[in-house]
């Protein structure tokens, strides 16, 4: 099975989900973080507070580990999803718009109130040059699919065959990890055997992945597209965003 899959470096480009894991370490907004973790996770527990028998909220559970959540928190979130506090009405839509250069991008958001979101989004994206798209418009260059992202391991070839074999869809060599793709029901599964092989989870999610990418060659479209990027993710009610840049490694500050 290892020679159907070719072993992808990504030497030289980056996308979203690269600079923003590598803007990760240091990133001090722990309080937006936060705030955005626990809505994630009161949105989850409505389908029922076991985690074990809930992968959504396993998952969500999962992301606020990685970012060091205090427990109480995570505990009144759960609560307030699953009705032993105050009830959460949060509303999960996905908004699609255009950036500068044409660039394709999906924000996730959960509100409690759409017209204040779209009239926020409608802003951010005007600001930086973009614009929002009608429902539709954007989503079909995506495609649905599971990331798991695991440490570099010191023998990076070797442990790209092991997971290949596997039954992965895609593999992706970075400079800082390896981006191992999935289809959404295979997550877990392979996040298991991962483990099983000894190497090290770093994050593990549903993700929209841009079916064709556009490439950025200019420092002055990179920018922007990066700000817009920051932006949206700075806004309290956007969860996840998703693009189909391939930024020149050299443009990226």
């Amino acid at each position: 099975m290892s020679d159907k899959i070719p072993i992808r470096k990504m030497s030289g480009h980056s996308k979203w989900s690269t600079i923003k894991r590598q803007k990760g370490a240091e990133d001090k907004k722990r309080g937006l973080t936060f705030s955005k973790l626990s809505r994630v996770i009161s949105v989850a527990a409505k389908l029922g507070a076991d985690p074990e028998a809930n992968f959504k909220l396993r998952l969500a559970l999962e992301e606020a580990k990685t970012a060091n959540m205090p427990k109480e928190t995570i505990k009144r979130a759960i609560e307030r999803g699953s009705g032993g506090g105050e009830q959460a009405a949060f509303e999960e839509v996905t908004y699609e718009g255009y950036g500068p250069a044409g660039v394709a991008i999906l924000a996730e958001v959960l509100t409690d109130n759409r017209n204040r979101a779209v009239a926020s989004l409608k802003n951010i994206f005007e600001r930086s040059g973009g614009n929002l798209a009608s429902p539709g418009s954007v989503s079909f260059q995506f495609k649905k699919s599971g990331l798991i992202t695991i440490k570099k391991p010191q023998d990076s070839d070797q442990a790209i065959l092991s997971i290949i074999d596997l039954g992965v869809e895609d593999v992706e060599e970075a400079k800082d990890a390896i981006e191992v793709y999935t289809k959404p029901a295979d997550l877990e599964r392979i996040k298991e055997e991962l483990n099983g092989l000894g190497l090290e989870v770093l994050t593990a999610q549903i993700y929209m992945r841009p079916k064709t990418t556009v490439v950025v060659k200019e420092k002055k479209e990179a920018q922007r597209i990066l700000r817009l990027m920051e932006s949206l993710e700075e806004q309290e009610e956007v969860q996840r965003v998703f693009a189909n840049f391939d930024i020149e490694e050299g443009l990226v500050s």
